[in-house]
C-alpha cells in the first residue's frame, strides 16, 4: 500500500516532531551543550582566557584553587587546597560558601545537569 504524498508528508512531520522533542541538541552539527550552558551561567564573570570579575578557567582541571597568578583570589580560596576536578567542580559549583566559607562567589548552580555540563566542557577546554 503507497501513502499519498500528503499523509507522507504528514508521517514524516510527526516523526521529526519527536525527534525534536526528545532531545534536539544532537540533531543539529556544533551543537554544545556544556559550551551553551558555560556561555549562559557562567561567562556573566569568567572567560576561558583573561580574567573578568572571575579568573579564567580554561585549564582549571588539575590547577590548585586560587591557581592564577594575575587574579585576587580571597584569602580562604588561597589556603583552601582543592585542586580543582569533576568533584570539586561539582561542590563548588553546589554551593561555593559552604564547599570553600568565606570565598568571594556569591554564585550557584543548583542543576545537577547543569553542573555537569559545565564541568564537563571546563574539563575539554582545560586539555586544550
Amino acid at each position: 500500500m503507497r501513502l499519498h504524498s500528503t499523509a507522507y508528508l504528514a508521517a514524516l512531520g510527526a516523526f521529526l516532531v519527536t525527534c525534536i522533542s526528545w532531545d534536539a541538541k544532537p540533531l543539529f552539527a556544533g551543537s554544545n551543550p556544556g559550551k551553551e550552558m558555560f556561555e549562559k551561567r557562567c561567562t556573566g564573570c569568567h572567560a576561558l582566557d583573561n580574567e573578568k570579575t572571575g579568573p579564567r578557567l580554561r585549564g582549571v582541571f588539575g590547577r590548585p584553587a586560587a591557581g592564577v597568578p594575575t587574579f585576587p583570589y580571597s584569602e580562604s580560596l588561597k589556603k583552601s587546597g582543592v585542586v580543582w576536578d569533576s568533584s570539586s567542580l561539582d561542590k563548588w559549583l553546589t554551593d561555593p560558601d559552604g564547599f570553600v566559607p568565606d570565598n568571594d562567589m556569591a554564585f550557584r548552580v543548583p542543576n545537577k545537569d547543569e553542573r555537569a555540563s559545565i564541568i564537563e566542557y571546563l574539563k575539554a577546554v582545560s586539555s586544550k
